[in-house]
């Protein structure tokens, strides 16, 4: 089973990473940086995870208000360096792990957290800051599992729903049946503020102390409220409550291996390294839980034609739910009408994804891990009714399938003048 090996805590402001591309290791201004940061990695080189689930907030470069969670999970196959504006960083794709970012998603769910998943967004700075600093990348030797914090705007969770959240992260990682090692990395603050009047605020009396209470007493961090991390350490330093997901993922007792602390500038920047006794999980304890994860869906694989949409899925699929996906802009769709092929493999659809579209086989792209709601818009591109795709899923006819139903109306998704 996957263990958790220990924790990382780092502070992700944008100087770590501009100090690292400038190679700014022998400026007494930076050198800090690097000094704290190396032991931070000598331990991940020592200790070798297997993967990193790093725990983060994006700074309005891939998440934005349109669509705005609480608590989103990276479930990707490769996470790539976002652009924040003058270019992105000439850092590599870093793998991601999407079994075990589906088992922590279905875990996380069961136990009631309401997750938002995502996948083919590029990471900010809050992510690959610290990231860059932690390990080499020439191939990164561990594999990536985000978990983005909307802590930007308001509301926010409360403080102990993160420490809650780092229980249930510990409940599914150690829950996960293959032999993984598994290092929590918490990033942001410390304290800071960068917005208003206030911009600049800093208190390094309040840094070390939230450190020691990170360490020794998180259930008193748990029980602040957002104000009283504003209050003492800066609105944007009150992200520091996502530090409190890592720390309830490990156990009560941790042995601390490394804390610094410096402030060159806007942040204050901390690390620190928190190990734990490596000792395996507990074969019926995961095994019970793993029952409480499938409780839900049991029973649904007995259900004939029945196919449910699962994040494995989304992430196997998601080059042609994608494609289908796109059918709701005009530009997509007018290419696809002119000129079907070039469409495809501007897409880069394979062989079998480009036939079941040509051949408009409903059942076959169900069957293959297409969304019904995709197939429905394609549908209305090309002038089929839901009725007809309805038939073509259960092998008949549209007017044996109509006999089935208590009208023969047709409809589809397209504006009334559209459909046929």
């Amino acid at each position: 089973m996957a263990r958790i090996i220990g924790g990382i805590a780092a502070s992700h402001t944008p100087t770590i990473g501009f100090a690292y591309d400038r190679d700014s290791r022998n400026d007494p201004v930076w050198a800090p940086i690097f000094e704290q940061f190396g032991h931070l990695s000598a331990w991940l080189e020592a200790r070798r995870p297997d993967v990193l689930l790093l725990i983060y907030n994006d700074h309005v470069t891939s998440f934005f208000f349109d669509h705005y969670s609480a608590f989103a999970l990276g479930i990707g196959a490769e996470w790539r360096v976002a652009d924040e504006g003058g270019g992105a960083r000439a850092l590599p794709p870093i793998a991601g792990h999407p079994q075990l970012a589906a088992h922590i998603g279905q875990s996380l769910v069961a136990d009631e957290f309401d997750m938002s998943f995502f996948q083919h967004k590029p990471l900010d700075h809050g992510c690959f800051s610290p990231l860059s600093m932690l390990t080499r990348h020439d191939p990164w030797p561990a594999r990536l599992v985000p978990l983005q914090m909307g802590v930007l705007q308001s509301p926010v969770p409360r403080a102990r729903r993160f420490l809650k959240l780092g229980h249930a992260l510990r409940r599914a990682i150690e829950s996960y049946p293959e032999d993984l090692r598994v290092a929590i990395v918490a990033t942001g603050g410390l304290s800071h503020q960068v917005h208003g009047e206030r911009a600049g605020f800093n208190n390094p009396d309040w840094d070390a102390r939230f450190m020691d209470l990170f360490e020794r007493d998180p259930e008193r961090l748990a029980d602040m409220t957002l104000a009283e991390f504003a209050s003492l350490g800066g609105f944007e330093g009150a992200e520091v409550v996502m530090w409190l997901a890592m720390r309830g993922a490990l156990p009560a007792q941790v042995a601390c291996r490394h804390r610094g602390y410096y402030l060159p500038s806007m942040t204050g920047i901390a690390t620190a390294v928190y190990e734990v006794a490596d000792t395996a999980p507990d074969a019926a304890i995961a095994e019970r839980h793993r029952e409480h994860m499938a409780r839900e869906t049991r029973g649904v694989e007995a259900l004939p034609g029945t196919y449910p949409f699962t994040l494995e899925g989304s992430v196997r699929t998601y080059r042609i739910n994608d494609y289908l996906h796109r059918m709701i802009e005009p530009a997509h769709r007018q290419a696809f009408l002119a000129d079907p092929e070039a469409s495809f493999e501007a897409a880069g659809l394979s062989p079998e994804e480009r036939d079941l579209i040509r051949r408009r086989d409903w059942r076959g792209l169900i069957h293959y891990g297409a969304i019904f709601f995709g197939l429905e818009k394609l549908g209305a591109v090309v002038g089929v009714s839901n009725l007809h795709i309805y038939a073509a899923m259960r092998g008949e006819t549209l007017e044996a399938f109509q006999k089935t139903r208590n009208t023969k109306a047709l409809y589809s998704v397209a504006p009334a003048e559209k459909q046929r």
